[in-house]
């Protein structure tokens, strides 16, 4: 299906007929959201290897990153979600974006806030590699100071979404998942893991890989290209569904 529409351009003092014809099918659109610490940089390939799908990808540094980076210490995980929101409602806001086919791809701190951007905007589809979890406690203090011990203990426990809010939103969440656990992960462990697993209780498909060898970074190249297939295959897949069924 397509849509047309008759336009007349002038050239010279003549007026010349024509016809613009347009896809009726909308661009869908891939927000990258990377891990405390990290940057836009790291989801580059990976966004420049999807676009090539046909889809309208955005990555963004959060505050208190890449040349931003001194203000570290004072950003808040409401600043983080704000951050988050304000990239959602910017790449849908582009020419041509699908607003119901967006997807959310989160690394670690970033696949938390992905989660809890679900609570505030439609998400079609959701990628979380070795997302974290944090206690709903001192949501307004500098996250770069919240207690690391108390953050391990809790993620070394089963949790459910009556004790956590990005938890609470998972199981909320009716879309397509993917979950990505690095098996030596020394930062999120498979309890934390299980935890996401377990929410998703609702989803439309729930898909769960294990990178072999791998740990929490994606510090050898080889799991960061094995990443990057596994990433790049399923959103072919979600894209090629939702343009079966349109």
């Amino acid at each position: 299906m397509k849509t047309t529409h008759q336009v007349m351009l002038d050239i010279g003092g003549q007026t010349l007929d024509g016809t613009v014809l347009t896809p009726a099918k909308l661009t869908p659109g891939v927000l990258f959201i990377h891990g405390w610490g990290g940057c836009q940089d790291q989801d580059l390939l990976r966004a420049e290897e999807i676009a090539q799908l046909g889809c309208v990808c955005f990555t963004f540094d959060l505050r208190g990153h890449a040349r931003h980076d001194e203000d570290r210490n004072r950003v808040t995980r409401s600043d983080g979600l704000a951050d988050v929101i304000a990239a959602y409602d910017f790449l849908v806001a582009q020419p041509g974006v699908d607003a119901s086919a967006i997807a959310v791809v989160g690394t670690s701190y970033g696949g938390y806030l992905a989660t809890l951007l679900t609570a505030e905007r439609p998400v079609a589809w959701l990628a979380l590699r070795v997302p974290a979890l944090y206690p709903d406690a001192d949501w307004d203090v500098p996250k770069a100071l919240l207690d690391r011990g108390t953050i391990n203990r809790y993620r070394n426990h089963f949790r459910s979404g009556h004790q956590d809010r990005a938890l609470a939103a998972c199981e909320r969440f009716t879309g397509d998942v993917l979950i990505v656990e690095s098996e030596r992960d020394d930062y999120v462990p498979h309890a934390t893991i299980s935890s996401f697993m377990a929410a998703f209780r609702c989803t439309r498909s729930l898909n769960y890989r294990v990178l072999k060898g791998a740990d929490h970074a994606l510090r050898d190249e080889t799991h960061r290209r094995k990443y990057n297939t596994l990433l790049i295959n399923w959103i072919e897949e979600m894209v090629r569904e939702i343009r079966r069924a349109s």
